[in-house]
């Protein structure tokens, strides 16, 4: 089923974008399959300008072709023209080299060329070849007021929609129209807080301007036809439908008839209550009989096919013949001709069952008959009447004029259910919120009609024909609620055993533990990407691409070579949606080619943007920055059992104030500030810090990394304390290499616990303020021997680096 968005817009006023829209639709139940592009006029009128014809000469190589000069705004150009109606002084349309036109549906691109010998830079078009018109047997002549130059699509309105295509179960006939699916968008909005209320077509003014075409109506058989409703509607002018309607019923693969028949199927697929027009004057003694016939009675549908009807048919018929195969099929003559004044609108509800032997045996599946079928809102029967009346009225020129026929018997009745509390445990699994429910029941029109405390007993609205049962609503409740909301048990019954294999997934999983519990969300990002992300960073080569053969768009044309971009990608959509303080990991596959072979490499990657935590009275807050997720780091890889970590400088294209992280001289990691520029292309104004972890080559080093336990020293520790003044370029790093490679046995830990830059230093200067603990596992330390390393300390720094005690 196809839903026209600007269509859906009408029913309920939402600025969401139509992915985001389809995102709601789906978790709704709703599954869209597709989305597309409509344009009014295919090609939307791009490269066609009005054109001033200068000159107008025989071609004199060719009878029938003419010589042109054409004035299109920049320049004059020659164009060779065989439309027969060609004159000097004409504002024509041009079609300018390159330009692709769909005459016929079929894209063909305007050339430089020769006719006859003579060059052509351009083309001047007919109404049909541009989507203007049918009209293709000579140039359309444009009003000479326009200005040479000027866009054709500045002149004539085109209109862009986005076509959602619904994959609709069976069971849904409530969603069979833009109010249904309108209806379901509510729910799902309301469930984010979103109150968009649903906005109906409005039948206040609908009035009968007299009463001189009345047509009485009989009703033979009310279980076939348990409500019917009808009008007739005078003096009306059959032809062509506003350009504003044609466009809506081509956006959804409806080819447009003529005014009455669109207006029927617009509000067929708007409400979701088929009707039917006939033609009043062929109506026999202008009495309408609603009944079975005779079986073998011959009948000549609209499609020109005879026949033979069954007697379990039921069909609208005068007083002397069948006119209709009631909510299958019309008459070839009771249709709506050229010439037809006054017409018969019917609106009715027939018996689902009934209209699908019907269609069954007769081999018809229409759009009437897929709605009856599957069941639909009797309580809209008057109103989708009254609705189609008016805007008929509106596009026809005619008038009501009969009162609106309602024959109703016997009230169609709303479902009645009670909902167990427990059962709703039950079956879902976990307990929701008794208010939760009932807005979910109110945003689904189900009414709550009492309360007892083990539960509630409903009124489901008849227009919902797939909820009789109390499952029926759990399952409701459930669709909207959400299912990813619904949490899994974390128990399992399995076989316990112990392998001396090596399991990467249970490292795997007791990091992601490490990290959750430090208020990271873990992330599951597409492995398909934009093609264009490669060009962010400047050690990413396009050539390395893996690209995909037939992307289902632009976004997704290749496999990811960095987790990067689609980390930002999920900040951004987190951010504005006024979450600024995030911290992601992914643990995700990168993709490359490098000559015939393809290479899966296996990351671990950390995003932070704003806070480090949530304000409170122990905490204040405090934005996360490069140290924080330095910390982070050196935590996770001692625990993986890396500790003898190294520091180098790394500065890249993607990274500013970055370091890349080397164990046993290789490089494992890198990480730091994103530069802003990337950040830019995100639409993302606030610092993210990022680190990217080759997890492939971690898992090598763990395999290889025996893991010792170590006692706690029983003997004490002494710290010592620096200031040094260094240069600017010198990192904490260098010094820290050298601390640890002067003194290797009793020197435990160097730690940098304050860094000064300010006035009262000398130019191109800071302080280092460094600690380092001392310990001999052995014995209790004297101030001798540490006097002694930490004066070996300062000469190794004076030496080395050049730097000097404060």
């Amino acid at each position: 089923m196809k839903i026209s968005y600007n269509w859906l817009k009408q029913f309920i006023n939402t600025d969401l974008d139509v992915e985001e829209v389809n995102v709601i639709l789906t978790d709704l139940g709703l599954e869209v399959e597709g989305l597309t592009n409509f344009e009014s006029i295919k090609g939307g009128l791009k490269g066609i300008v009005v054109g001033h014809v200068e000159s107008c000469e025989q071609h004199p190589n060719a009878d029938r072709l003419k010589l042109t000069k054409v004035n299109i705004g920049e320049e004059v150009v020659q164009i060779v023209c065989g439309a027969p109606n060609i004159d000097e002084g004409q504002k024509v349309p041009v079609a300018t080299v390159g330009t692709t036109l769909y005459d016929a549906g079929e894209p063909w691109e305007i050339k430089k060329g020769k006719l006859r010998g003579e060059a052509s830079f351009g083309m001047i078009c007919s109404e049909s070849e541009i989507g203007l018109g049918d009209a293709s047997d000579g140039i359309m002549v444009l009003d000479d007021k326009l200005k040479a130059g000027t866009p054709l699509s500045d002149i004539f309105k085109v209109e862009n929609d986005k076509v959602i295509e619904i994959g609709l179960t069976p069971n849904r006939a409530d969603a069979m129209s833009h109010w249904g699916v309108a209806r379901d968008l509510r729910a799902g909005l309301i469930q984010q807080n979103k109150n968009n209320a649903i906005v109906t077509p409005s039948v206040s003014n609908f009035h009968v301007e007299n009463r001189s075409k009345k047509i009485s109506v009989n009703v033979e058989n009310s279980e076939l036809a348990p409500r019917y409703c009808s009008l007739t509607i005078s003096n009306i002018t059959v032809k062509s439908s506003p350009e504003w309607l044609q466009n809506r019923l081509k956006a959804i693969g409806i080819k447009p008839m003529n005014n009455i028949v669109d207006a029927t199927n617009y509000v067929m697929h708007e409400l979701g209550q088929p009707l039917h027009a006939f033609n009043a004057d062929f109506i026999k003694d202008q009495k309408v009989n609603v009944k079975t016939v005779e079986k073998g009675t011959k009948f000549i549908t609209l499609d020109g096919v005879e026949r033979e009807l069954h007697e379990e048919d039921l069909m609208i018929c005068d007083a002397e013949k069948p006119l209709c195969i009631a909510g299958v099929f019309g008459g070839l003559n009771s249709g709506i001709k050229d010439n037809t004044t006054s017409i018969f609108l019917e609106s009715a509800y027939f018996d689902s069952v009934s209209i699908r032997k019907t269609a069954k045996r007769h081999g018809l599946n229409t759009d009437a008959s897929f709605r009856y079928e599957r069941g639909i809102d009797p309580d809209i029967t008057k109103y989708a009447l009254r609705r189609a009346a008016i805007l008929i009225e509106e596009i026809s020129g005619g008038k009501v004029s009969s009162d609106a026929y309602d024959f109703y018997p016997k009230k169609i009745q709303d479902f009645q259910v009670f909902l167990s509390f427990e059962k709703i445990n039950n079956l879902i699994g976990e307990e929701i919120n008794t208010d939760k429910i009932k807005s979910i029941l109110a945003s689904l029109d189900i009414k709550v009609k009492n309360v007892t405390e083990s539960g509630l007993g409903l009124v489901i609205p008849a227009y919902r024909v797939d909820v009789q049962r109390e499952v029926d609503v759990i399952e409701e409740i459930l669709r909207v609620y959400g299912y990813n909301n619904i949490d899994v048990d974390s128990k399992f019954n399995v076989s316990v055993s112990k392998s001396s294999k090596f399991d990467d997934y249970k490292i795997q999983n007791r990091i992601a533990s490490q990290l959750i519990s430090q208020s990271f969300y873990e992330t599951m990002a597409n492995s398909l990407t934009k093609k264009d992300y490669v060009d962010l960073d400047g050690e990413l080569d396009a050539k390395n691409n893996v690209e995909m053969l037939n992307p289902l768009s632009h976004d997704l044309a290749v496999m990811r070579q960095s987790l990067l971009f689609s980390g930002l990608e999920s900040l951004a959509h987190n951010i504005n949606r006024n979450n600024q303080d995030l911290k992601f990991f992914e643990f995700g596959k990168t993709y490359h080619k490098y000559d015939q072979d393809f290479i899966e490499k296996k990351h671990l990657t950390l995003l932070i943007t704003g806070k480090r935590t949530d304000n409170s009275w122990l905490n204040t807050e405090k934005d996360a920055d490069f140290f924080y997720l330095k910390g982070i780091l050196v935590s996770l890889f001692t625990s993986l059992g890396l500790s003898k970590i190294k520091f180098a400088n790394k500065e890249t294209q993607t990274i500013s104030e970055g370091l890349s992280v080397k164990f046993k001289k290789k490089k494992i990691a890198e990480f730091g500030r994103v530069n802003s520029k990337i950040l830019s292309e995100f639409d993302i104004d606030q610092n993210v810090l990022f680190a990217d972890i080759n997890w492939d080559l971690v898992l090598e080093f763990i395999k290889k990394t025996n893991f010792v336990g170590q006692k706690i020293s029983k003997f004490p520790s002494t710290q010592r304390d620096f200031a040094l003044l260094v240069d600017e370029h010198i990192s904490f790093n260098e010094i820290e290499k050298i601390a640890l490679k002067t003194d290797k046995k009793l020197l435990k830990n160097v730690d940098l616990f304050d860094v000064y830059k300010g006035d009262k230093l000398p130019d191109g200067k800071k302080s280092y303020a460094v600690s380092f603990k001392f310990r001999d596992d052995h014995k209790t330390l004297t101030d001798k021997q540490v006097d002694k390393i930490m004066t070996k300390l300062q000469k190794q720094f004076e030496s080395q680096l050049n730097a000097s005690l404060r």
